[in-house]
């Protein structure tokens, strides 16, 4: 009579095992319909989000934090969202087997600001890894927290698709779509080149428009224009604010007056030392004289004005 009772308990962990083991795999079909119902990603709330981050999941996931909603005013979430979206839509392209192993979600703050909260957030965009707990794909080291994805490629969706495919059970097939626009610029180019050749050709061969163009990309460049480009500077600041406080900060709009100024004074020196030494009327020559000392005088004065806008303790001042 004792015999069945012990039976019973000895296969008691066994049931445990397969109704968990049947939890995990229902789990999988819902995670599984629910991407192939948004082209491969997830939109998560708070219940899909701890359901896809379960602590017992043979799978992994990876899961893209944004804020799309115009209020928010994120320009990187609107550029970086195209590219999370393409390369979750790559990965339907697996066989099913490997696809349903590993999840594209995403999270948008105005739908979930509980587990922003929760994750401790303050920006966007964030992608966050979340390897399996248990199985076969569960990490040879042990971790099992998230990895934080490095956007020091940037934005696109190749090196995006590249770096995800370490954590994926094989590796994202992701292709660059052709780039139509940039052929049809290509092809414009050469076109106008070819039907303008004969008005070209004399400008090219124009030592005086090789020194207009070289002075100018002189202006540019001294200006700012590549610290501004490689540092992805906005245009300009908040409420209309164009000059950037610090000597390590340069808006986009304070390059294009710089470069103005820088512009003003070279022609100024010019008008100077080229045209008025050969003005043959006294009257005129001393007209000029003082009229291009006069714009150096001003220019100069704007010009210092600027470095003590952008830092108040420059002591020095001219005219301003």
């Amino acid at each position: 009579m004792l015999l069945l009772p012990f039976l019973a308990l000895l296969s008691l962990p066994f049931c445990l095992a397969a109704s968990g083991a049947a939890t995990t795999q229902a789990n999988r079909e819902k995670l599984a319909k629910l991407a192939a119902a948004n082209n491969g990603v997830i939109k998560l709330d708070e219940s899909t989000y701890n359901l896809l981050t379960s602590p017992k999941r043979d799978w992994s996931a990876t899961i893209h934090f944004t804020a799309l909603d115009p209020r928010r005013r994120c320009a990187p979430c609107k550029e970086f969202d195209p590219s999370f979206n393409a390369v979750a839509k790559a990965w339907t392209k697996v066989p099913p087997a490997e696809r349903d192993s590993h999840f594209f979600a995403t999270v948008d703050f105005d739908g979930s600001m509980g587990v922003f909260q929760k994750l401790g957030l303050q920006t966007a965009p964030v992608v966050h890894v979340h390897p399996a707990t248990e199985g076969p794909r569960r990490p040879v080291s042990g971790r099992t927290t998230p990895y934080v994805y490095d956007f020091g490629s940037g934005f696109d969706a190749g090196p995006l698709a590249e770096q995800l495919s370490q954590f994926t059970p094989v590796p994202i097939p992701y292709k660059a779509p052709f780039d139509y626009a940039r052929l049809g610029t290509a092809l414009g180019v050469l076109l106008v080149l070819a039907a303008g050749i004969r008005v070209f050709l004399p400008v090219l061969r124009s030592r005086w428009a090789w020194a207009a163009g070289t002075i100018l990309t002189s202006l540019v460049m001294t200006s700012g224009f590549m610290f501004v480009r490689i540092r992805g500077m906005p245009h300009s600041g908040a409420n209309g604010q164009w000059i950037a406080p610090g000597y390590q900060n340069q808006f986009g709009q304070e390059t294009q007056v710089v470069s103005f100024i820088y512009g003003l004074l070279s022609a100024a020196f010019l008008m100077l030392t080229l045209v008025t030494p050969y003005q043959t009327n006294p009257a005129k020559q001393r007209i000029q004289i003082y009229l291009w000392s006069g714009v150096i005088l001003v220019m100069f004065s704007v010009l210092i004005s600027l470095f003590r806008v952008k830092n108040r303790g420059y002591p020095f001042s001219l005219l301003l």
